[in-house]
Formats: structure tokens, sequence, C-alpha cells
């Protein structure tokens, strides 16, 4: 009872798809030749028919090349519109060969000239409309020639209708081309099956077979051109791409320093709160509890500070057992900087005092950076760091002269400026990079200290 219900259930599922697909079809499923013919019409409507005489002018020519960015501006500017000067000289061109074809004098072969002209000239404006009047003169320029036995292209219309496919092949697309080269092709045909049996010559044949090399010339084109378009909008995206993930990393770096940096000085201030009531004989409760507030705070900040801060760890990060460099770490650094053979000095002014621990870490890094952007882009020259203790901040400026040249500059991998930047907005700093007039490069940074800010590191 039950496999019969179901039976009964399923069968008329393939019925009603079956009438579905017939109904979709007209009363019969189409097969997949009619379905590439109806798409093949479609494309044709949409190609050449529907608004074939929409105005597109053509746009100007781009001058940002590496050749013709170094033209003067006002030769720059004429030559914007080359492309449009070019085809009013085929326009030319084809009217006189139009003239010189077909005996020339008359006034009717003035007036076909006149119409292949028009019809190249069109291409400018309304690219696919050319090509249909192109297409509908070359049958009036073989009506009114004289002593010619081409057939059916006449000298005129033969360069007219040439000139007219390539140029409005280089303004669409290759499937639009391929299109206007079909209907070509069936024009020459039937002109001569049914009207080239009185003409010596016909050139259908030629015609059809230069026109392809053309219009295969201009697929290249079309094709090459949207490789260059594709590699440089993919080149594009990868430089922003690798912009974003340095500015990450080095955002990671500092965030990692800076965790190891406050979780250091929180747990100092945790143990400290702990010790405290010991040190003094009968603490009053008050007292204690004050001091237990503390800790617990401390510990609570620090357990924060590890599960926020410590998702920035590579699973690989193991947190260095050594103190963090400060600015009295210099002389060790510019020690080693000397050994790699860069000739740097030092001078400090103002009066030295200790800053906090973010500070000097940042301009030590900021001074590491520099000096290693020397190594590798100007290696041979020579470096000076400054190191201000002004009121209100701390100053640095890092200069280098221009390379000797007898080493080869070395690429670097693009975090240098971008890890200073970040570390001077990180504190609220200034920061300038450029390069000096003798060739070389100079980083100046001011790090601003607040006056009540409590010196690090004391406890």
């Amino acid at each position: 009872m039950t496999e019969t219900t179901q039976t009964q259930i399923q069968t008329p599922i393939p019925t009603q798809t079956q009438t579905q697909t017939a109904r979709q079809g007209g009363g019969r499923p189409r097969s997949p030749e009619f379905q590439l013919a109806m798409d093949a019409s479609r494309g044709l409507r949409q190609d050449l028919f529907q608004d074939a005489f929409a105005f597109r002018p053509l746009p100007r020519m781009r001058v940002d090349g590496p050749v013709t960015r170094l033209l003067p501006p006002r030769l720059r500017e004429r030559l914007t519109r080359l492309p449009h000067a070019l085809v009013v000289l085929a326009g030319v061109v084809t009217l006189l060969i139009s003239l010189a074809g077909n005996g020339g004098g008359d006034l009717a072969q003035f007036l076909t000239g006149l119409l292949a002209l028009g019809a190249i000239l069109l291409t400018l404006l309304r690219p696919v409309g050319a090509f249909w009047v192109s297409l509908a003169a070359t049958p009036v320029c073989a009506v009114f020639a004289e002593g010619s036995d081409d057939w059916p292209w006449q000298p005129g219309a033969f360069a007219t209708q040439l000139i007219v496919l390539t140029v409005v092949a280089m303004r669409t697309r290759p499937r639009t081309a391929a299109w206007m080269w079909v209907l070509t092709a069936a024009y020459g045909l039937f002109s001569e099956v049914f009207f080239g049996a009185n003409h010596y010559f016909t050139n259908t044949t030629p015609f059809l077979f230069v026109s392809a090399l053309a219009l295969l010339v201009v697929t290249v084109w079309h094709v090459r051109h949207d490789a260059v378009q594709k590699v440089t909008a993919q080149q594009t995206v990868t430089a922003h791409e690798r912009s974003k993930r340095t500015l990450l990393e080095e955002r990671t770096t500092i965030a990692r320093e800076l965790h190891d940096v406050v979780a250091h000085h929180m747990s100092v201030v945790a143990i400290q709160a702990e010790a405290a009531p010991y040190r003094v004989e009968n603490p009053p409760p008050e007292l204690e509890y004050a001091f237990k507030v503390i800790r617990e705070n401390a510990v609570i900040a620090l357990s924060e500070l590890r599960r926020v801060l410590g998702v920035v760890r590579a699973e690989d990060y193991e947190a260095p057992d050594a103190p963090q460099p400060r600015l009295a770490d210099l002389d060790r650094l510019l020690e080693n900087v000397r050994d790699a053979g860069l000739q740097v000095d030092r001078t400090v002014t103002g009066a030295v005092r200790e800053l906090p621990q973010g500070v000097e870490l940042s301009a030590y890094r900021i001074v590491q950076e520099a000096l290693s952007n020397s190594l590798r882009h100007a290696p041979g020259a020579a470096a000076k760091v400054e190191v201000s203790h002004v009121l209100g901040g701390l100053g640095l400026r890092i200069v280098n002269g221009p390379a000797t040249g007898l080493v080869k500059p070395s690429p670097g991998a693009g975090h240098g400026i971008t890890g200073m930047r970040e570390r001077v907005s990180m504190l609220d700093g200034e920061m300038t990079a450029e390069a000096t007039d003798d060739g070389g490069y100079e980083v100046t940074v001011f790090l601003p200290v607040t006056a009540a800010a409590p010196t690090e590191g004391q406890g």
C-alpha cells in the first residue's frame, strides 16, 4: 500500500517537467543548434542594429606614457587629438583615391568621393552607423563608376570600407568586428553571384582577405590592450594589498613591543601592591584594603591585556628575554652600524633625562631603521644622528649623504618609512622624511612627552 502511494506521487513530476520544457520551446524542445542560432542573432542585433547611430565620440588619446610624458605641455595637449587627425587624413586620402580611380572631374564622381569621406569621418562620432553608411555607399559608387572593371568594390569604396572596418573595430569589441566582416562578405558574394557576370574582375576575395588581416591585427591589439589593463589593475591591487600588509605587520610589531612593556610594568604594580602592606608595621585596615584593590585591578588589567593584545602574537613568537632597548643603547647600535661600513656621528643636545620606556623604545627603533635604510640605499655614505632633549619632548634627526656609487644599493621591503610613521603616530608625534638637496636623505621626528608623565622603569 505504501509503495503504490509513493509511485503515484512521484509519477507526475517528470511529466510536469516535460510540459514546462515543451512550453518554453514553443511546443517542441529547443535543439542546441537552434539555441546557438538564437544567441547569434541576438548578438547581431545588439552589436549592429540596436542603437546603431548612437552618439559615441572618439575620446582623446592619453599622453601619460613614458615617452609622451617627456614632451612639452602644449605639444602633449595637441597630441591628444592625434587619432582624430589620422582619421581625417585617411578620409582625405580616400577622397583622392575615389576621384583618381573613377576618372575625376565629374560632379557625380565628386559626390561619391564626398560620401566616402563622410563615412570615414562619421567613425569619429557614430562608429556603427559609419559602417552602415559605408556599406550603403558601396553600390552607389559602383553605379557612378566610369571605366573601372573592379566589382563590386571600386577603388574608393574599397579603401573606404577597409578604413571604416578597421576604425570601427578599434572602437568596438572583436565580436562587432566579426559581424561587420560577415555582413561585408555576404554583400560581396551576393553582388558577385547576381551582378558580377558582366565584369572582368571581381575583388570580393581580395577585399575579404585584406580586411581579415586588418581585423586580425586589431583583435590582437584589443587582446593585448585588455591584458595590459588587467595586469595594471592587478598590480595596483597587489601594491595596495602589500601596503596594507606592511602596515599591519608594523602595527603588529609595535603591539607586541607595547604588550611586553605594559605587561612588565603592570606585573611590577601588582607585586608592589601585594608587598606594600608588609613594609609598614601595623598598617590600618583601610590601607590594606586599598592595596588589595590595587593588586586585584592590576591582575585583572594584566589578564585583559594578555587576552586582547596576545592575539597579535604569532604561534612561533617568543617574548624577548633581554630588556627592550633604550636611548642609552644607541652607542652599541652605532658601533654595529660602523662595523657594517656606515660612517655615522652622534650629537646629543639638551638636558638628558630618562623618558617613558615607550618613547625611548620608539626613538631607538626609528634611529635603527633610518640607519638601516642608509646602509641599503646609500652604501658608502656618511650619516649623522642628532638627539635633542627639548622641553616637551624628544627630537631626532637622522641624515645621510648621497651614495658613493662604489657599491650597488640594495632594494628594501618597503617597511622602513611605514614603520617609523606608525611609531610616531602612536605617540602623537610629527615626522618628515624627504631627500636632501645633495642627493641624500633626511628623517626628522619629534616625540612629545608631557611634563606630568611619570618616568617609567623606576619601579
